[in-house]
């Protein structure tokens, strides 16, 4: 009965939502005999949950202490740039042309099901299992990081013991039904948002004087160098500290990964999904773009407090600029209130990466892509086996309590970064495969719920800027003076291939035509429930041989 009123509840409800039938329709058969085996995930999602988390669910504890690292080591107007360069030409093109995509096929799985459907099933296994490690690596990166936080407080405790508080409140939170994960994320994204703000604004104020002091400093911090050198000198150390920046940027500046999960389980996806992807642009100039704009004004490049944190490894409010800028200007309370905040911060980052970790492991497992009992889903939606496969993965953040927790912090970053932008690079390589399908097919743009502009110009120059930065992602690993720690190898591409190359050995695939992409080959597809203007299923032998067999490791 569930898949049933699941399937009403995903019907278009406006003449161009109506265009197309929602993808749950397709297979339903398969499906209804999935969820009442193993139960199924609940649109409990509404559009208030998904925009905020759209807006805040991605401000982390990077953009509040992280950032000191790369300000010392760039500049401010660097900053500006590095972050300006990734947020509006990768991150901005690639929101909207995934938007369209999970706008025009909401399904559970999401991207990675898209990806099987008009790449190849080989890039969908790939692309969902590296997703998955950088997810649950980005929890542990936000269990690290409020273990960081909280030793501002109470340096003598364990960090252990705050990592173990922090992941047994993130589990709790999201074995409750998904509405409850929305509200909860619904308000930490909109406390976030408001200490961002607010931050913004005190800058604003005393830089025109509004201080203790009375101090009109302006852009006096500028004064240190707007653009720093790294690693050599002149117009090319310059460059080079720019490119550190957007490294650091594509970590703190999150995709559309979290929004493109939870495209199974919005209300309304086909009218929400539009609507969050017109606010990405403002999220990204808006919060981030002024947002590090405003700490280089706050805080100096080359202040001597900034460098003995970072020398020291101190942890939490200590190390940020932020707190360091406000203590500068001998305001004495609110350094306790803004690190309370960056607390919330990466306890809500943690909260929604192990909820984005556990749908992607489910969504893999309905896409016959790993073991079939990682579906199992609660009465009220949600996937536990799922959640507490991620959760005992995350206990490796435990080995904070033998390493200081600011070094395993970003451990975790250099583990994280380049699995999102291979992830993201794969978005895009979808995006294009379902760019051709439509063109192939006759499927206008007017027949979309959502259409991104100016493609396929825009998704170009985002995979351009993505693959320049995986590539060159450990450049200053090879300089003289790098040293072995920071010299470990940190990239999970050889992951990313042995995933993509051990799928087509157990299963053969091959890319998927743009004439007949967009069903997945296990899922085929109904005419009488697919609108004739919708990608049509593979065809031929090979085909239906994928679709009866199913992948090798099952047989």
């Amino acid at each position: 009965m569930k898949a049933e009123e699941n399937i009403e509840a995903a019907r278009p409800t406006s003449p161009r939502q109506g265009s197309q039938f929602d993808v749950e329709i397709k297979g339903a058969g398969r499906d209804a005999e999935l969820s009442a085996t193993y139960g199924v995930t609940q649109r409990g999602l509404e559009p208030r949950h998904v925009h905020l988390m759209a807006i805040g669910g991605s401000i982390g504890i990077g953009i509040w202490v992280g950032i000191g690292s790369v300000l010392s080591k760039a500049g401010p107007l660097s900053l500006i740039l590095g972050y300006a360069i990734w947020g509006c030409f990768a991150i901005w093109p690639l929101y909207l042309v995934v938007a369209e995509m999970c706008a025009y096929l909401p399904v559970r799985g999401s991207i990675f099901e898209l990806a099987s459907r008009f790449a190849d099933p080989a890039v969908g296994f790939a692309m969902g299992w590296t997703y998955f490690f950088a997810g649950t690596m980005l929890v542990c990166t936000e269990y690290s990081a409020v273990a960081t936080v909280m030793q501002y407080w109470s340096p003598d405790t364990n960090a252990a013991a705050w990592i173990a508080m922090a992941m047994g409140s993130c589990v709790l939170l999201n074995i409750a039904a998904v509405k409850w994960f929305g509200e909860a994320e619904f308000v930490m994204a909109f406390t976030k948002i408001i200490l961002l703000v607010m931050l913004v604004l005190l800058t604003l104020i005393t830089m025109s004087g509004g201080n203790p002091a009375g101090d009109a400093y302006g852009f006096r911090n500028w004064g240190a160098g707007a653009m720093h050198s790294y690693y050599t000198s002149g117009g090319a150390g310059r460059f080079l500290g720019v490119w550190k920046v957007v490294i650091y940027a594509a970590f703190t500046l999150a995709g559309p990964d979290m929004i493109a999960l939870a495209a199974g389980e919005i209300q309304n996806p086909r009218r929400t999904i539009p609507r969050v992807a017109s606010l990405i642009f403002y999220r990204i100039v808006g919060f981030y773009v002024i947002g590090v704009l405003a700490v280089g004004i706050i805080c100096s490049s080359r202040d001597p407090g900034l460098q003995e944190a970072l020398s020291a490894g101190k942890s939490g409010a200590n190390a940020s600029p932020w707190v360091i800028g406000i203590q500068n200007l001998g305001i004495s309370v609110l350094p306790h209130i803004v690190n309370a905040f960056i607390l919330l911060s990466g306890w809500s980052c943690g909260n929604a990466y192990l909820y984005s970790a556990s749908r992607t492991l489910y969504g893999l497992a309905r896409d016959d892509q790993a073991p079939k009992f990682l579906m199992k889903c609660t009465s009220t939606g949600v996937p536990i086996i799922a959640v507490a496969i991620v959760s005992l993965i995350t206990c490796i953040t435990f080995l904070v309590s033998s390493n200081a927790a600011v070094e395993v912090f970003f451990w975790f970053v250099d583990l994280t970064t380049t699995a999102l932008i291979a992830t993201y690079i794969w978005m895009l390589i979808t995006y294009f495969g379902f760019w051709r399908a439509c063109k192939a097919q006759g499927i206008t743009k007017d027949a979309l719920p959502y259409a991104a502009p100016w493609t396929p110009y825009t998704p170009i120059l985002s995979l351009v800027i993505c693959t320049l930065t995986i590539i060159f992602v450990g450049f200053d690993v090879f300089s003289p003076s790098a040293s072995a720690a920071s010299s470990r190898p940190t990239s999970p591409s050889p992951l990313a291939s042995s995933c993509s190359s051990s799928a087509r050995s157990c299963t053969p695939t091959r890319a998927a035509r743009p004439s007949g992409a967009g069903s997945s080959p296990r899922r085929p597809t109904s005419s009488a429930a697919w609108p004739r203007s919708t990608p049509s299923a593979p065809s031929g032998r090979r085909a239906a041989s994928r679709r009866t067999r199913g992948p090798a490791w099952r047989r």
